[in-house]
Formats: structure tokens, C-alpha cells, sequence
């Protein structure tokens, strides 16, 4: 065997005539076959986590000092390499003399452990997940087991404090909570209700707000013919919601209910699979996992696409999309191939509508991956199309940024994909060129551009959800124009398409555009309860960087709408009189996500607090490059007209001129403050 027993149970890696694992699983370990390695300080598992949680890569000196020392000391480099000294001898005590090594290495600016995928406990688990998310019920179930049986206590247990842990740490215990979650369902599945009920229960005492937990829960008591009892779990998990955070339960705990009220045969589990497709699913995932070996590169892009296939399946497949698609690359970058590499970013072709990150810290870690990967391609015309989707990538992944590397990267990728004469490839460089059309106000016409080729290149080779993006581009790109008759069109033949190839995420923006058109046409009852009814269908999409604040910003806009500034007098006069800028609705008590530095002023002026107003206004920040960019220019123009700030107005006057002629805000297809040249014509900007 390659790999023998070590510490806590995890494989071992081979190093010299040493076997060495390490744990991060709880407390930081190492061990060999001999059994525990003597880690010596704090200071030292301090270092060897630190590089662990770098996942193989060179983590420079001066990084290690700063994330070792709040203040450091002197001589902290010097006491970093007396640390990786000892920390040599002991992961290789028999190396001889003057050698170098081959587990700590140094590298250019720093160290690295190169720790083998199966050396780290963490590692495992996320393997064993990532295998289980691909199998039939009756062989995830023991991997899925495998892996939560290697958790210690909290992940890095003893630097649950420290910056460079967290992001790692909020990860793995995510991760960890899903997987008891799969497990559940996976008991379920196999019919095995009583074998899911004791560990659901702990789960959701430990973590209430977890809704999917509730549901699991409830739905195994019901299978075990307890009815009450899976009710009142429905019951309590309302009550812990609504007192504990203050929400109600979600539409999923809700339509369970109400299912086992009218006991729902949907609910009994099946016997065996009731489609042909079904039973092919099992038998050929079944003998793809017997013949394919697990550390084959064809398994690895194979779960690639898997992966790629789940983002577009609803909101709990795009959730697990995102929780995988990292470890993918990282796995990929394991094997020192970026040919590999770029077909593993490469093939995470999913067509992106919404221009605002749904993980900006995933999006920075991608666009990282895709950069190395492009800097170790082989030079050469072979590798163009590698190339190109590694380009519309960092397109897509710096959506909503400032940076100039996305557009440059957005125009290579375009003129790549048209010299390479690919469909599917220009496809994709589209959708990044279209993430990267928001420089400034007033591109609707452009971007119209883009979703009509989309969509006659999308018709011409079948690329269906290329379609529905190109429909969508439209939708929104012809709302901003104010042609409803032709955004109206778009939404239905989007809709269309997305029933016919089980697309549900498509209904969320064909929900709220019908929102937006009642407030466009001015039926304000209407279209409040049309937004409240599209934010139950957003809620659990999967989709964070659309949801927060965005119910109550799309409601705001709705009541000013009818106030743009110019319906005030002069600033100084509508100052003294004490303008009510944002009526009843700003409450900074509610969630508005991004757009909080916007609304900020205006509920500031509704509550009489005019300083404040004043310098929250004088500290906004520049607007997103974003959907809603001539909708926050919109809210920073009118607190600047109740204001009196001329400074301020100019301002927005200026980011808003390019956009005269469209509606502020339609460009999103969710919401709209109306047309732009109202907001223009303030008397203030005009004498300017």
C-alpha cells in the first residue's frame, strides 16, 4: 500500500524513510507511522498551518511575519527560519545534512509545504465530498461517512482568532455542515429515515438557522409514520426562526408543511427509480466510478463538468457549484499540467446575467488561478483557445470591479474567439465583454449589441443557455430604452427556453422584469406586491450578490420615482423646509446589502439628522460598474438636492448626462427611479 496509517486515521505521505500526515481537523497535528511528531510551540503549528492553509504555495516571509506577530519584533525573520528549521527536523529527521528539503521547501520569496492531496486531513474530507456529490445513494453514503468521520473539533482549533484562518476555517465548517446535510438527505434517499433522525437532531440544535436541516429533519420523521411529530419540528423551527433572527421560515420549510398536511404522496420515497433516465443515471455513475481510476485527470474533468452542469440546475446546484468549483482548480493545479488547468477554469463556461459577485473572495481566487495559468501555457497558436476562455474568465470574474484588467481581458478574449472562428467560445467572450460594459452611464445601446449577436449566434448552434443570456441582455438593454414592447418579447421567449431545458433560475429575472413594468407604467400598488412576490422566488436562488437589498432598494425607488429633484425648489429652500427624501420605507434597521451608502443620506434627511446627511453623502464612494450604477447616481442626486450640495448634484449631473433618454435604473430589469432626463433637470444643474 502507497499510504499506511497515521495519526487520528489519515493517510500518510512518504517522505525519506518517514511517513508524515498532518491534521488541521481540531487541533494542528503531525504524524508519521511511528506516531505523533513532537510540534514544539505554538509558534510552529502556527507556521505549519499557516502553510497548509496556503494549499501548497509559496507564502513569502514577509507574510508570515505579519500573520505570526501582531507587532513583530526585530528579529521576527530571523525567528521564522529558527522555526521552519525545527519544524525541518522534525517532518524529516532523516535527511541528511545540508540537503535540501523536499516537504518544507524554500521557494523565491518564502516557504511552502508540498504536501501530497491525501497528506492533509482537510484535503481528504473535501476529496471524499466532492467524490460523494457524484455517486448513487448507496456508494456516497460511505463516503460521505469517511469524510465527517475525520473532523477532531473546530478546524485549526487553536487559531480560530487569527485573520489568515478564517476565510479557511468559515469554509471547511461549511463545507462540513453540508456534508451531515448530504448525508441526511443520502439516508433518505436509501430509505433509511431512522438512521437520519438522531444526527439531524443535534444538527439543528447546534445550528438553528439552518432551514434545510428543519426540512430534513421534519421529512424523516414524517417517513417514519410520525406525522405529529415531523409537524411539531415545523413548528419549533418557525419558533427558533422568528424569535432567534427574526425571520420567517423560508418557501421550502413552508411548502413542507403544507404538504404533510395534505400528506402529499410525493413525499413517500420511491422503491426503486421511476424513469429509464433514472436508472441509467445510477448504472452508468456506477460503472464510471469502478472503471475510471479516482486519481485519473479524465475523473477530474468529467466532475468538472458536473460541476459546471449543477450552476445551472436552480439555487441549491449553484450553491454547491461555487462550494466545488475552487477545489477544482486547486486539484487541477495539483497535477503542475496548465494545459489541465486551463480546460478545468476553461470549462466553467455558466452564462452570467447579474453583474455583481456572488463571492467576490471566490472570484478573486479564480481570477488568480486563471492569471498563473496563463503565465505557464506554452507559447504557440495551439494553446489559443486555452487562452481565450482563461481571458473570458477574468472577464467574467471581475465583473462590477474597477480594475482595468477586466475590458482588456473582455476585448482578447472576443478577438480570439472571432479569429478562432468558435461558436461556442465567442459564446463565452461575449458574456465577458458584457460583464465589462459598464465603464460608464448610458450603454444600453451597446449592450443591446451584444445579447442580439448572442442571441443569432446562440440560434445558429444550438448553445440554448446562451440564448436565454442573450434574451436576457435584451430584456434589460431594451428596458433602459424604454421599448417595453421588445423587452416584453424577450422575457416571454427566455421563459419559454428555460421550460423547455429546466432552467428554473431564468423565472427569478423574468419575475422581477414584470415588477419593473408596473412600476413603469405607474400602478405603484401593483408593483409592490409584484416585488414582494419576486423576492420569495429570489429567496433560496442561491444567488447572494442579487438578494441583498434588493427588495428594498427596488421598493424605494418605487416612492421616489414620483420625486425625482427636480419637483423640489431650490436645494436651499427645500433644505429649510426639511424635505422628506426618502418617505417611509429607509430604515437602516433593514438589510440593503451593497446599496447601504446610497440610501444612507436619504434616511438621514427623513429623520431630521441634515449633518449626518451631509457627511454621509460627502463619503460615498464612486457607483458600481454595475446593472444599478444610473440607479445609485439617481439616489446620490436626489439627497444632494435636499441637500443644497451643488458639488454633489454636478456630480451625479455629470455621471448621468451620457444616460439622457433612457430610465434610471430599467438597465437592470428589476426596478427603475424613471427617465434620466427628469433627474437631469434640477435648477440647480441647470444653471450650473
Amino acid at each position: 500500500m502507497p499510504y499506511g496509517d497515521g495519526v487520528h486515521g489519515e493517510p500518510v505521505e512518504r517522505v525519506g524513510a518517514e511517513r508524515v500526515a498532518f491534521g488541521v481537523l481540531g487541533p494542528v497535528t503531525a504524524g508519521s507511522g511511528k506516531g505523533p511528531l513532537a510540534l514544539k510551540g505554538p509558534r510552529h503549528r502556527a507556521v505549519l498551518a499557516r502553510l497548509i492553509v496556503a494549499r501548497r504555495r509559496v507564502v513569502p516571509v514577509s507574510r508570515l511575519v505579519d500573520d505570526l506577530w501582531t507587532d513583530p519584533p526585530s528579529g521576527a525573520v530571523g525567528a521564522l527560519q529558527t522555526f521552519v528549521a525545527a519544524l525541518r527536523r522534525v517532518l524529516e529527521p532523516d535527511r541528511p545534512p545540508r540537503t535540501p528539503a523536499r516537504l518544507l521547501v524554500t521557494e523565491g520569496p518564502g516557504y511552502a509545504l508540498r504536501a501530497e492531496p491525501d497528506a492533509v486531513d482537510a484535503w481528504r474530507f473535501e476529496a471524499a465530498v466532492a467524490t460523494a456529490a457524484t455517486l448513487p445513494a448507496p456508494d456516497a453514503l460511505p463516503r460521505l461517512d469517511e469524510a465527517l468521520d475525520l473532523w477532531r473539533g473546530p478546524a485549526y482549533a487553536e487559531f480560530a482568532q487569527e485573520d489568515w484562518s478564517r476565510g479557511e476555517r468559515s469554509r471547511l465548517t461549511e463545507l462540513r455542515l453540508q456534508a451531515v446535510e448530504r448525508r441526511a438527505e443520502t439516508r433518505l434517499a436509501l430509505g433509511r429515515p431512522a438512521d437520519a433522525v438522531p444526527d439531524l437532531d443535534a444538527h439543528v440544535s447546534d445550528h438553528p438557522w439552518r432551514e434545510d436541516a428543519w426540512r430534513l429533519l421534519a421529512l424523516a420523521l414524517y417517513r417514519q409514520g410520525r406525522q405529529g411529530d415531523a409537524l411539531g419540528v415545523l413548528r419549533r423551527a418557525r419558533t427558533v426562526l422568528v424569535e432567534q433572527l427574526g425571520t420567517d421560515p423560508g418557501p421550502r420549510l413552508r411548502r413542507l408543511e403544507s404538504d404533510i398536511l395534505a400528506q402529499d404522496p410525493g413525499l413517500d420515497p420511491l422503491a426503486e427509480p421511476a424513469t429509464a433516465a433514472a436508472r441509467l443515471w445510477i448504472t452508468a455513475t456506477a460503472a464510471y466510478d469502478r472503471t475510471v481510476a479516482a486519481g485519473a485527470r479524465a475523473r477530474l474533468e468529467s466532475t468538472v463538468g458536473l460541476i459546471r452542469d449543477l450552476a445551472v440546475t436552480g439555487g441549491g446546484g449553484l450553491r454547491a457549484a461555487r462550494d466545488h468549483r475552487l477545489g477544482a482548480i486547486s486539484a487541477a493545479e495539483e497535477f503542475g499540467d496548465p494545459e489541465l488547468t486551463a480546460r478545468v477554469i476553461g470549462a466553467y463556461d455558466v452564462p452570467a446575467i447579474w453583474t455583481r459577485s456572488d463571492d467576490p473572495d471566490l472570484a478573486r481566487q479564480v481570477v488568480d488561478a486563471a492569471e498563473r495559468t496563463l503565465a505557464a501555457l506554452p507559447g504557440g497558436g495551439a494553446q489559443d483557445a486555452a487562452r481565450c476562455r482563461l481571458l473570458a474568465t477574468i472577464a467574467l470574474e471581475m465583473r462590477g470591479t474597477r480594475s482595468r484588467r477586466g475590458p482588456q481581458a473582455a476585448r482578447e478574449a472576443v478577438g480570439t474567439a472571432r479569429d478562432l472562428d468558435d461558436p461556442a467560445l465567442l459564446a463565452f467572450a461575449l458574456n465577458g465583454q458584457f460583464m465589462q460594459s459598464f465603464t460608464r452611464a448610458g450603454l444600453a445601446g451597446r449592450r443591446d449589441g451584444i445579447g442580439a449577436e448572442l442571441i443569432a449566434l446562440s440560434a445558429r448552434h444550438g448553445l440554448v443557455t446562451y440564448e436565454v443570456l442573450g434574451r436576457l441582455i435584451r430584456l434589460q438593454a431594451r428596458s433602459a430604452l424604454g421599448d417595453f414592447a421588445a423587452a416584453d418579447a424577450h422575457a416571454a421567449a427566455a421563459d419559454r427556453l428555460a421550460e423547455r431545458h429546466e432552467l428554473p433560475l431564468v423565472a427569478v429575472f423574468t419575475e422581477w422584469y414584470g415588477a419593473l413594468r408596473s412600476a413603469a407604467s405607474g400602478d405603484r400598488r401593483r408593483a409592490e406586491a409584484a416585488y414582494r412576490a419576486a423576492a420569495v422566488r429570489l429567496d433560496g436562488s442561491g444567488m447572494p450578490g442579487l438578494e441583498r437589498g434588493l427588495l428594498p432598494l427596488a421598493l424605494l425607488c418605487l416612492r421616489l420615482a414620483r420625486q425625482a429633484p427636480s419637483a423640489s425648489a431650490s436645494a436651499s429652500a427645500s433644505a429649510s423646509a426639511g424635505v422628506d427624501a426618502a418617505e417611509p420605507g429607509a430604515d437602516l434597521t433593514e438589510d440593503w446589502g451593497p446599496y447601504r451608502p446610497w440610501v444612507e443620506p436619504l434616511a438621514l434627511l427623513a429623520s431630521g439628522r441634515r449633518a449626518e446627511a451631509r457627511a454621509a453623502l460627502r463619503a460615498l464612494p464612486e457607483p458600481p460598474r454595475d446593472l444599478l450604477y444610473e440607479a445609485v447616481c439617481c439616489l446620490e442626486a436626489r439627497a444632494a438636492a435636499a441637500l443644497g450640495d451643488r458639488a454633489a448634484l454636478r456630480r451625479a449631473h455629470t455621471r448621468l448626462a451620457p444616460a439622457t433618454g433612457e430610465l434610471a435604473g430599467a438597465g437592470s430589469g428589476l426596478l427603475t427611479l424613471g427617465p434620466v432626463d427628469v433627474w437631469l433637470a434640477h435648477p440647480q444643474v441647470a444653471r450650473r
